[in-house]
Parts: structure tokens; sequence; C-alpha cells
């Protein structure tokens, strides 16, 4: 839904293991840091990208979103996938956009609540509103969850002595329970915005 840029930065807010960070890196040829305050997540990351053939255009920084210190508009693209939530949607539009060149892109996904008065403080924060669009139970369901819950019956069948994994799988397997009781929990949005001058 973004326009096509000449090699982008970008940079990917609370990146986690970086599913979408190696993506924004093979779809844009841009240059992409993935930020996140994680160590062992940004481990991942580092291995993940370096598999990839990626670690000439993909960069990692352990750093808080609260002590972000980049210079004034460095960057086409921020990305915050699951991440503004922690900051504030306001104040994440607002604190993040000083960050980005003039024209540039941000791109949010959170939950589904209060979507009215988050598009008005997109407009109020400087940024126009290009797209949105709705994650449903439904999509959730299919595309997450459902082979979550597979992987979790395969890894138990393979893991079964390893008290940690089954530790961790068990806390996957609440999450799905939770979901199959209450799948409207599970809707969100992305905003495609675009900073004004």
């Amino acid at each position: 839904m973004l326009p096509p840029l000449e090699k982008p930065r970008i940079l990917d807010i609370g990146c986690g293991s970086g599913v979408p960070t190696a993506e924004l890196a093979r779809l844009s040829q841009g240059q992409v840091i993935g930020l996140d305050i994680d160590p062992s997540l940004l481990d991942r990351l580092n291995k993940k990208i370096e598999k990839a053939g990626l670690s000439n255009r993909v960069t990692t920084l352990k750093c808080s979103m609260f002590d972000m210190d980049f210079p004034e508009e460095s960057f086409d693209i921020i990305w915050a996938e699951g991440s503004i939530a922690r900051i504030g949607f306001s104040t994440g539009l607002g604190e993040w956009r000083r960050f980005l060149k003039p024209g540039g892109f941000l791109v949010v996904h959170d939950d589904a609540g209060n979507i009215n008065k988050k598009m008005d403080q997109i407009s109020s924060q400087g940024y126009d509103l290009l797209h949105s669009f709705i994650l449903d139970e439904k999509t959730w369901w299919n595309e997450y969850y459902a082979p979550l819950e597979r992987k979790i019956g395969e890894t138990r069948a393979t893991q079964a002595a390893d008290s940690k994994v089954m530790a961790m799988l068990d806390a996957e397997e609440r999450e799905v329970e939770m979901v199959k009781h209450n799948p409207s929990r599970c809707r969100s949005v992305y905003f495609i915005m675009k900073k004004t001058s």
C-alpha cells in the first residue's frame, strides 16, 4: 500500500524476532534497523538475517522505544507492529513523527479498540491516513492461532522430556484456549499514514 521508494531507510520499532523486519528488507531493498529491548529476540533476528543473506541491509539495536535518539528526519518509513500500545497511540504518533523525513510513512498495527478516536489522533498529530484495514477474528484464527495450535501438538510429541519447552507450550496453549472462548479479543487494525509537511 506504500508507493515504491528507492532504497528506503526503515525503522522497525519493537521488532521482536524480526519476522516483519526481514520481510521489509526483502520487499524494499532498503536499509532496515530492527529495534527492541529483548536481546534474546535480537539474537534470533541476527541469526535469521545472516541466514537470509540480509546482514548488509538489516541491523539490530537494543534500545527502548522510550529512549530513541535518532537524528531528526532519519527514516522514510517507520514500522510499528503491535508495539505502539506500550507508549500510547497518540504519544507514539507525536514522538515518532520527528524521525520521519518529510512525506515519510508510518505504519502501525494496533488493537482495534477506539478506531474513530485513533483516526482523529492521526490527523491531529500531523499525518494523512492513506489506508486502514481490520484483521478480524477469522483471519487471526486461520493465519496464526490454528497453525500455532498444530505446532504446539507437534512439538509436544517430540519434546515431551524438556520441561522448559513444555512450560512454554502450556502458556501458548492457554492463549489459544482464551482465543477460542473470546475470539473478538483478537481483532486488530493497520493504519498506513503519511507525514504531512
